[in-house]
C-alpha cells in the first residue's frame, strides 16, 4: 500500500497543479502554449528533460545495450550535437520569432499562395502523424510497465472488473506485453484499464492548466524519475557485484568476444565502421527535430530571455546525454548479468522486446515496498511528462494553425475568441488520444519502431535548419521534402534492409530534391525576408537581405561561424566526460584507465572555454 499511496500522492498533485493554473491558461493560445513567455531557463531545461526521459526510453536503451552493447545506444547520444545546434545557434532566434507553432513560422518565413497549405501540411503531419507514432510508443512502454505492476483483476470487485472484461473479449482486442503466462483477455483489459487510467489523470491536468501545468508537473516528475532509477541502479550493482563484479560477470557468462563487444564505446572496426560514420554524421541531422522543431522549440520560446532559451537547451542536453545516460548504462549493462541470456536468443524474433522488458522485471524483482513506489512514480511521470507535453504541442497546431488560421481566418474570414481557441485545443486532445492509440494496437517492439520512425523522419531535417541558415530557402522546399519523405520512406523500407544505408539513400535523396526544388522555384518576397530578418535576426547565408536592410552583409555569417565554434567545443565537452566516465565504469579487464583519465581531463578544461564563448561573447541579451 505505501507503493499506491506514493503514486496517487503525484497523481493528486498533478492533477492540483492543472487546475491552478487554469484561470492564468484559459486568456489566451500565448499563456495556454507558452505561459506568456515567462519561463525560467533552469525550469524549461529540466521539462524538455523531463518529456525525453518517457517511460519508453529506459527500455529502449535496455533492449540497445543487449542487443548492440553500449557502442549502439550512440544513437541516441548522438542527437546531442542537435540539441547543442538548437540551444546554441537558434534558441535565441526561435524565441525571438514568438509564434506558437512550427507550422506558423512558415507565415512568418515564406511567401506565396501555398504558404497557408504548408502549413496545414505541418499542423497534419507533425501535430497528428509524428506527435501520436512517438505517443504510441511512449504507450507501449507503458503498457508493459502496467502489466508488471498493476493487477486490476485482483484489486477490482468482480461487478466492475467483469463487465469490462467481458466486453473486451467481445471486441477481440489485444494489447499484450511480455507475459505469456496470463490469459490474453485479462492481460488486455488489465492493460486498457490502466491505460486509460493513466491517460485520463495526465489529459486533465495538461489540458486544464496548459504548458504552465505541464513544465510545473515536469520538474516534479523529473526530480521522481531521477532519484528512482539512481535508486534502482544502486540495487542493481548490489545484485549484480558492484561495477567489478558486472564487468567480470558480462566475461564470464558472454565470453570474450561478445562482452568486448557489449562493453564497447566504439564499432568493431572490420564490419561497423561504415555504419558508425553514417551515424555520427547523418542522424543527428537527418531527422525531425534537426532545429528543435516541435516541443523543444516551444519550451525556448515560452522563455523570458534569449539568455534562457540558451540555459534551457544546455541543461537539458547534459542532463539527457550525460547525467541520465551514464545511470541508464549502469542498469542496462548490469540487468545483462541478472538476466542473462543465450547467444542463440538473437536470432529469436521477439528477442528485443523481452529484452526491454527485463527493465521492468528488474523493478519487480529487486526493489522492496516504498522504493519500488518511488520508481513507480518515476516511470508514472516520464510517461505523464512525455504524454501532457505531446498533447500540449499536438494540440497547438490543431487550435493555431488548423481551426484559428485555416479554418476561421482563411475559410470562415473571421477572427475567433481567446476562449473559443482555448476550447478547440482543450477539445482536440481527444483526437490525439484516439489516433494515437489507434497506432499502438500495431507497434511490435519499441526499438523497431524507433527505427522505422527516423527512416520517415530522414528526409526533411535538412530543410528544416536551411531555413534559418539560407534565405533562399521557400516554402516549396519544406512542401518538397514532406512529400519526398512520405513517398521514398516506405520504398527504402520495402527494399533496403540495413539501417544505415536507408539512413544514407532517405539522406541524399531527399536533401537533393529539397536543392533542385529551391533553385527551380520563385525566390521569397524580400520584404518577407527583411521583416523576418529584422525580428528574428538569423546567422548564415543572409548576405542579400542584410544588404537591402543596410547592415553588414558579413555579420550574419560571422553570428553562424561563432556559433558553430561554440557548439563544436560543447560537443567535445559532453562527449569526451560521457565516454571518459562511462569508459572508467565499465571498462573490459584487458584495458587501463589512462585514455579514461584523457578523456576526462579535456572535457573539464574545454567547459571555462564554450561557458564563456555562450554567456559572456555571443551578443546582447534580448527579454521581452
Amino acid at each position: 500500500m505505501l507503493d499506491l499511496a506514493i503514486v496517487l500522492a503525484f497523481v493528486v498533485y498533478a492533477i492540483y497543479s492543472g487546475f491552478q493554473s487554469k484561470s492564468k491558461a484559459s486568456e489566451s493560445l500565448d499563456e495556454y502554449f507558452l505561459a506568456g513567455g515567462t519561463l525560467k531557463g533552469w525550469r524549461a531545461g529540466l521539462s524538455m528533460a523531463a518529456t525525453q526521459f518517457a517511460a519508453d526510453t529506459p527500455l529502449l536503451v535496455t533492449g540497445m545495450i543487449a542487443t548492440g552493447g553500449i557502442f549502439l545506444v550512440w544513437r541516441l547520444w548522438i542527437f546531442g550535437l542537435a540539441f547543442l545546434v538548437m540551444g546554441i545557434v537558434l534558441g535565441a532566434q526561435w524565441r525571438r520569432s514568438k509564434v506558437i507553432t512550427d507550422a506558423e513560422l512558415a507565415d512568418m518565413r515564406y511567401s506565396g499562395k501555398g504558404v497557408t497549405l504548408l502549413r496545414g501540411l505541418k499542423a497534419i503531419y507533425y501535430g497528428t502523424v509524428i506527435n501520436c507514432t512517438v505517443m504510441a510508443m511512449v504507450l507501449v512502454a507503458a503498457m508493459r510497465i502496467a502489466e508488471a505492476f498493476l493487477f486490476w483483476d485482483q484489486w477490482l470487485p468482480a461487478g466492475i472488473y467483469e463487465p469490462i472484461y467481458n466486453f473486451i473479449s467481445w471486441t477481440g482486442l489485444s494489447v499484450l506485453g511480455g507475459d505469456a503466462t496470463v490469459d490474453p483477455s485479462i492481460t488486455t483489459t488489465n492493460n486498457l484499464i490502466s491505460i486509460v487510467l493513466i491517460l485520463g489523470f495526465t489529459t486533465m491536468y495538461s489540458t486544464t492548466g496548459g504548458l504552465r501545468s505541464v513544465v510545473a508537473t515536469d520538474i516534479t516528475q523529473f526530480f521522481f524519475a531521477m532519484v528512482g532509477t539512481l535508486i534502482y541502479a544502486g540495487y542493481i550493482l548490489y545484485h549484480a557485484g558492484g561495477i567489478g563484479g558486472i564487468i567480470s560477470k558480462v566475461e564470464s557468462i558472454y565470453g570474450d568476444a561478445k562482452s568486448s563487444e557489449l562493453l564497447s564505446f566504439t564499432p568493431n572496426v572490420e564490419d561497423a565502421i561504415m555504419p558508425f560514420i553514417v551515424l555520427l554524421s547523418l542522424q543527428w541531422l537527418f531527422q525531425k527535430n534537426s532545429d528543435g522543431t516541435g516541443y523543444l522549440a516551444q519550451r525556448m520560446i515560452a522563455c523570458r530571455s534569449d539568455k534562457d532559451a540558451r540555459v534551457a537547451a544546455l541543461i537539458f542536453t547534459w542532463v539527457q546525454v550525460f547525467l541520465r545516460s551514464l545511470i541508464w548504462l549502469v542498469i542496462g549493462v548490469g540487468l545483462l548479468v541478472v538476466y542473462p541470456y543465450d547467444l542463440a536468443e538473437t536470432a529469436e524474433a521477439g528477442f528485443t522486446a523481452s529484452r526491454e522488458l527485463t527493465f521492468v522485471n528488474g523493478i519487480n524483482d529487486m526493489l522492496p515496498m516504498g522504493i519500488k513506489g518511488i520508481m513507480l512514480t518515476g516511470l508514472l511521470g516520464a510517461l505523464a511528462s512525455t504524454i501532457d507535453t505531446h498533447l500540449n504541442w499536438g494540440s497547438s497546431y490543431w487550435s493555431n494553425d488548423i481551426y484559428k488560421h485555416i479554418i476561421s481566418e482563411k475559410w470562415r474570414k473571421r477572427t475567433p475568441k481567446s476562449s473559443e481557441l482555448v476550447w478547440v485545443a482543450r477539445l482536440s486532445n481527444l483526437l490525439i488520444l484516439f489516433i494515437a492509440l489507434t497506432i499502438m494496437f500495431n507497434l511490435g517492439s519499441i526499438q523497431e519502431a524507433w527505427y522505422i520512425a527516423l527512416v520517415f523522419e530522414a528526409g526533411i531535417g535538412a530543410v528544416l535548419l536551411l531555413r534559418w541558415l539560407w534565405e533562399r530557402i521557400n516554402l516549396f522546399s519544406e512542401i518538397s521534402a514532406i512529400v519526398a519523405s512520405l513517398v521514398i520512406a516506405p520504398i527504402v523500407l520495402t527494399f533496403v534492409s540495413e539501417q544505415w544505408l536507408q539512413l544514407v539513400i532517405m539522406a541524399a535523396s531527399t536533401t537533393i530534391i529539397v536543392i533542385l526544388v529551391t533553385l527551380l522555384t520563385p525566390k521569397n518576397d524580400p520584404k518577407k525576408l527583411a521583416d523576418f530578418y529584422q525580428k528574428v535576426r538569423p546567422s548564415g547565408f543572409w548576405k542579400t537581405t542584410a544588404q537591402q536592410l543596410g547592415e553588414d552583409t558579413k555579420a550574419p555569417i560571422q553570428r553562424m561561424n561563432f556559433a558553430i565554434k561554440n557548439v563544436i567545443i560543447t560537443a567535445i565537452s559532453l562527449f569526451t566526460l560521457l565516454v571518459g566516465f562511462g569508459k572508467l565504469m565499465f571498462r573490459p579487464s584487458t584495458e587501463g584507465v589512462v585514455l579514461s583519465l584523457v578523456l576526462i581531463v579535456i572535457g573539464l578544461v574545454t567547459i571555462p572555454i564554450w561557458y564563456k564563448g555562450i554567456f559572456k561573447t555571443m551578443g546582447d541579451d534580448v527579454v521581452g
